[in-house]
């Protein structure tokens, strides 16, 4: 019996040794981390408002973290592609997810045979901006108020189409609580992305929109568009001509988008925190945020738990919205 003792007492710290080199290896390679670059899944098509923010945001983000990020844009399904990419990717920090109130908070609700769950296969690491939205119409649409427009869709039922960057987008919902609000009879045209959709609108293939600042201000502000009003509950500080929706014909009328990173569940939290600092710093830099600020959108950096309670709380307000307004995907 006692021959065996040493032998015992050999498994047991051999046993304790492998214990802690296991611990030791996520902290090891947190420490160490980035080694190479980074990619950044944004689940929606280039050239779009949440292409633009990620490119205006992550550049400087690699730059404090001394790794480039790559931006890799995979859309489809509204934005449900490229975020089941992410949660099925290896949680080591080097695949990342431009998320979105769409994708974390329409989605779960809009489709019913999701394939992943934010909550379960994500973990947050630090929204970015707030997004207002501007309801915009074609020059030739005989509206220059919220007012005007309600009463032409009321005299044109079925006649006016609203494009959208996609079945359960911000931009598709806002235009389905108009529709529900305003009691008019518009119909929805969407598009795979919000690029596509802005250029139909320009176009004339579809008479409004309501879009996210970063896509439409500029068109807005080049005299493609008419702007008529931003959706947020006060005017937007750097766009102050444009009243509200609710101030202008529509009482009540209120959305705003918001976007942020997220990790595959189970990446180190010295990683996440890792990231969650170098997101902090590049919003906290005066070009980024001004060039933000242009665009429509307020930098509002938090905490991963923070970012956690904000998705909850856009589930709750857009599950209500989607099963009112009875849209459907098609």
């Amino acid at each position: 019996m006692a021959s065996t003792l040493p032998c015992r007492t050999a498994r047991l710290v051999a046993n304790a040794l492998l214990v802690a080199l296991v611990t030791l290896l996520p902290r090891t390679a947190a420490a160490e981390y980035p080694e190479q670059p980074i990619r950044l899944v944004v689940p929606f098509p280039a050239g779009g408002g949440a292409d633009t923010l990620a490119r205006t945001i992550m550049p400087k983000v690699g730059q404090i973290l001394g790794q480039a990020i790559v931006i890799d844009n995979r859309p489809g399904a509204g934005g449900n592609v490229g975020s089941e990419l992410v949660a099925r990717a290896v949680p080591d920090g080097y695949t990342l997810l431009y998320g979105t109130n769409g994708t974390l908070a329409i989605n779960p609700t809009l489709y019913g045979n999701l394939r992943f769950d934010p909550v379960k296969d994500l973990a947050p690491v630090s929204p970015m901006t707030l997004i207002a939205a501007m309801l915009v119409v074609n020059p030739d649409v005989p509206a220059h108020s919220v007012a005007e427009l309600i009463r032409y869709a009321k005299a044109h039922p079925g006649k006016v189409n609203f494009g959208s960057a996609g079945n359960g987008t911000t931009s598709h919902l806002a235009g389905e609580l108009f529709k529900t609000m305003a009691d008019v009879d518009i119909v929805h045209i969407p598009y795979r992305g919000g690029a596509q959709a802005a250029t139909d609108l320009v176009g004339g293939q579809v008479q409004m929109m309501i879009e996210v600042m970063p896509n439409a201000y500029p068109l807005a502000k080049g005299g493609k568009v008419r702007g008529l009003a931003v959706t947020t509950a006060r005017r937007f500080p750097t766009a102050p001509e444009y009243p509200t929706i609710d101030e202008s014909g529509l009482p009540g009328f209120e959305v705003s988008a918001w976007d942020g990173i997220l990790a595959p569940a189970g990446t180190p939290p010295a990683i996440i925190d890792r990231l969650n600092a170098a997101i902090h710093k590049a919003l906290d830099d005066p070009e980024v945020r001004n060039a933000l600020l242009a665009r429509g959108a307020q930098p509002v950096p938090a905490s991963p738990d923070e970012f956690a309670r904000r998705i909850a709380a856009g589930a709750r307000k857009w599950s209500k919205v989607v099963r009112e307004s009875g849209a459907k995907v098609d």
